[in-house]
């Protein structure tokens, strides 16, 4: 018998030779190429560079050009804006106003930009105002022959008479000041954006307020009026009073579930509930009687009573 031979695996035959010698061939190649491709591409570009130095000169003129462009351009909008090139200053509709209390629409009337009336309107609600006609000629942007035009028309009404008012604070005594007696339930915008912090936005925020309600029985509601700053109405409070005689009131045995509703202190639940009431026991003899409904508190009747009545 033939003795069995062990086999010899690091024997190979021709053709795996010749394969092993292709597949090493094509690992040189892959590595030479990854070595040496990144000098051939940067010498091919290098041609280029030729032209390196004067991009660099021409990314070195944009930025002056452009800086002389926006100057230029705000030169000329300068002089468009203020020359009065833009617009006609003889446009505009000639009217009696105060300069502290008209509105945005009444100031383009007079022939003002928006940008201009932003600018007054920004300044009337941080507190400032007109003392008078001639300080409209320091209102920034404002062509000086718009303001010649419109201040002879200028009307700025006077704070009402002053009385002593004694004040004191935690910490600190003040001296006697004076302080303008206004009555909140009389007043109107011309007089409250005199006061400090108070612009015309915020004067005809409350004065629509108060309108609602049917009149302020106390100062303090005054602060309840909608975008109006504790610090501001801190402020202008001591500037205040209060006429009750003037409040508008609401008669209970004929109002129906909307008109009580429309009320800022009567909300639907109560209204129905004041009209089923009413209903159900014919008419309210008094005012105090609504205490008798569920809904109505201590603290909801001391709100909405000084509103309403019987007839």
């Amino acid at each position: 018998m033939r003795p069995v031979h062990d086999k010899n695996y690091f024997h190979f035959s021709r053709k795996e030779r010749h394969g092993i010698l292709f597949l090493t061939g094509l690992a040189i190649i892959s590595v030479s190429v990854s070595i040496f491709y990144p000098y051939v591409v940067k010498s091919k570009s290098e041609p280029a560079s030729a032209y390196a130095g004067d991009i660099a000169k021409l990314k070195a003129r944009s930025p002056d050009t452009a800086s002389k462009h926006i100057r230029y351009t705000r030169n000329y909008n300068s002089r468009k804006n203020y020359s009065g090139t833009d617009y006609n200053t003889g446009d505009g509709e000639l009217f009696y106003f105060d300069p502290n209390t008209i509105s945005h629409g009444e100031w383009k009337k007079l022939g003002l930009r928006d940008k201009t009336i932003a600018i007054i309107q920004n300044y009337l609600a941080k507190g400032g105002r007109f003392r008078e006609a001639a300080d409209i000629k320091k209102i920034w942007g404002l062509h000086e022959q718009l303001a010649d035009r419109i201040i002879p028309y200028a009307r700025i009404k006077e704070m009402p008479a002053k009385l002593i008012y004694n004040e004191k604070y935690p910490g600190k005594s003040f001296t006697t000041k004076t302080y303008a007696a206004i009555n909140i339930n009389e007043v109107d915008t011309a007089t409250l954006v005199q006061l400090p912090g108070i612009g015309p936005k915020l004067s005809q925020r409350i004065l629509k307020y108060r309108d609602r309600l049917g009149g302020f029985y106390a100062v303090d509601q005054v602060a309840e009026t909608f975008g109006l700053p504790d610090s501001t109405f801190q402020k202008m409070r001591v500037w205040l009073k209060v006429d009750k005689g003037s409040i508008k009131t609401i008669n209970i045995n004929a109002a129906t579930i909307d008109e009580l509703r429309a009320h800022p202190y009567i909300r639907y639940h109560l209204a129905n509930a004041l009209v089923q009431y009413r209903l159900q026991h014919k008419s309210y003899s008094s005012v105090n009687e609504i205490r008798n409904i569920m809904l109505v508190d201590d603290t909801t009747f001391q709100k909405v009573a000084p509103y309403l009545a019987i007839d």
